[in-house]
């Protein structure tokens, strides 16, 4: 298959393009670096990457960001850069990838445990989360063509605690490598509409 990772170079990212490129042709896209430059929060960088690109047989993302900070301290201006980036960069990978796909391709998103699990200073991801994962349900009853659609859901990584920890206390992390599995199980299973939790 010829497969888009889009933030493959973060630290998910890697590991997805490690486990799926055994098997699979990838090409890498991300904000600065990568075979391909796109910027999710806006519609025409995603239209050109998709049309430099060509045909695929599936689009992967693990990026996306979202402010973290208190309730008080969340204004309405970084609820909206966090939606804009997180939420809706992902529902524009969607829509403007419908028509990029072969039949029977598939769409696997990015969310996370703070959907269900959240913390102190999550509300934006939390609620980008949930709304990621609301779309993806919705979608998998309309897409045509076979195609299909998946969330995976890690929580924190292994190879992030240095830097999230103190938000984290007490979860498992994970490590990266075993969160990859559920993106192949996503874009080489048959299921769709699915969250796929790795927790």
């Amino acid at each position: 298959m010829k497969i888009l990772i889009v933030g493959a170079g973060g630290t998910l990212g890697r590991a997805v393009a490690a486990e799926l490129g055994q098997r699979h042709e990838i090409i890498r896209a991300g904000r600065a670096s990568g075979d391909v430059q796109v910027d999710l929060r806006d519609s025409k960088s995603i239209e050109a990457m998709y049309a430099k690109v060509g045909e695929l047989d599936a689009v992967v993302c693990t990026a996306g960001k979202v402010p973290f900070a208190p309730l008080g301290e969340l204004t309405e201006e970084k609820y909206l850069d966090g939606l804009n980036d997180k939420l809706l960069g992902q529902v524009r990978l969607v829509q403007a990838g419908m028509d990029k796909l072969r039949d029977e391709g598939s769409f696997t998103l990015i969310t996370g445990i703070l959907t269900e699990q959240p913390i102190l200073a999550g509300a934006c991801a939390s609620m980008a989360n949930g709304a990621v994962e609301a779309y993806a349900r919705a979608a998998a009853i309309e897409l045509p063509r076979g195609l299909r659609i998946n969330v995976v859901s890690p929580t924190v990584l292994v190879e992030s605690m240095e830097g999230y920890g103190p938000f984290f206390r007490g979860f498992e992390p994970v490590p990266a490598a075993r969160a990859a599995l559920a993106f192949s199980r996503s874009v080489e299973g048959l299921q769709t509409g699915q969250v796929y939790k790795i927790w």
